[in-house]
């Protein structure tokens, strides 16, 4: 696996969250306070506070239903960005706006983008659209994104080396929940039959769960970034995809306006085909603190539960290393 040096890339690429399971490690260390780490999305607060345990406290900069691509940052943001020690983001192919801000603090604060840090080109996959530029929405496959938990101990434990044993332990439970995740979510998938194994949603966010599991998501109104608005035209072509292919169900998503989506069912009825809004996905965002989808975990799985369920599969059995996971949310296995 790649792993580019931290030092290398600190900012070089530029709420409360619940534990995945009370088993992972989460030892007081009164000698020191909690690290202060701020994470631009969710997707990572989620992880590096699981990562964690004690040792950091973790702060999303943007909630839930908050879009990365066309977020500017306020004057409370930057505040809070100055107040971190540390600081987790993707890559500007996502945080577009906030990435300029994120490059004024490099040098007095340890800013790591994990795209860069973490993963090689060939880990990578192109915008369908513009070949060339990055795709950044790596945790759409669980598989990959597992593997920003290491990157994520490292940085904090130079920080506070005294945690390094702990938050190793803590990133083996991850693996082992992330890699019981991304086997259900395949034979989830896998159950829809393959002519209906077709994602159309507002915008590129799911190449990469399409690419791990086996679903085609070639179909989009948008492209990778949200920050132009779907034309007459795109949203003709999709609607012309989805009759062709007799898709049953199109998605909505939690960080845009469902305007778009519903101009393009209404042009599919008016071609002759009854597709319907199979429900709403969370793609830039997770969903709200203090339910199960405002975790990692749970925004996987609601999002596949949806897919699977619109699109004629069946959900198969929750995995019993996520059954943890599945007690603490109150979630029926």
């Amino acid at each position: 696996m790649h792993r580019a040096s931290l030092k290398t890339h600190l900012l070089a690429a530029g709420a409360a969250l619940a534990l995945v399971t009370p088993a992972l490690a989460t030892p007081t260390l009164a000698s020191e306070p909690p690290l202060r780490v701020l994470a631009t999305v969710g997707m990572i607060a989620d992880v590096a506070q699981n990562v964690a345990g004690d040792c950091a406290q973790v702060t999303a900069l943007l909630g839930p239903g908050v879009d990365p691509h066309y977020y500017s940052a306020t004057p409370q943001d930057v505040n809070a960005i100055a107040a971190a020690e540390l600081i987790f983001y993707v890559d500007r192919a996502l945080e577009e706006r906030l990435a300029d801000v994120l490059q004024r603090f490099r040098e007095r604060t340890p800013t790591v983008g994990l795209l860069a840090t973490t993963f090689a080109a060939p880990d990578l996959l192109d915008d369908p659209d513009e070949p060339g530029v990055v795709d950044p929405h790596l945790w759409m496959d669980v598989s990959r994104w597992a593997r920003t938990a290491p990157v994520i101990a490292e940085a904090i434990a130079e920080l506070r080396p005294h945690c390094a044993a702990m938050m190793a332990a803590n990133v083996e439970a991850l693996t082992v929940q992330f890699t019981a995740l991304h086997g259900w979510v395949g034979e989830a998938i896998a159950s829809i039959p393959e002519g209906q194994r077709l994602l159309v949603t507002a915008h590129d966010a799911f190449e990469y769960f399409s690419n791990a599991y086996g679903i085609e998501a070639s179909e989009a109104i948008e492209g990778i970034s949200t920050a132009t608005e779907a034309s007459i035209a795109d949203i003709r072509e999709v609607a012309a995809f989805v009759v062709e292919r007799a898709v049953p169900a199109v998605f909505v998503e939690s960080t845009i306006s469902p305007r778009t989506i519903e101009a393009l069912v209404a042009e599919v009825r008016r071609r002759g085909h009854d597709v319907v809004i199979g429900g709403e996905l969370f793609s830039d965002a997770m969903g709200d603190a203090g339910t199960p989808e405002g975790t990692y975990i749970g925004m996987i799985r609601a999002n596949t539960v949806t897919i699977t369920e619109a699109l004629g599969g069946t959900v198969p059995d929750w995995p019993l290393a996520l059954h943890g996971w599945a007690d603490a949310w109150g979630v029926a296995p």
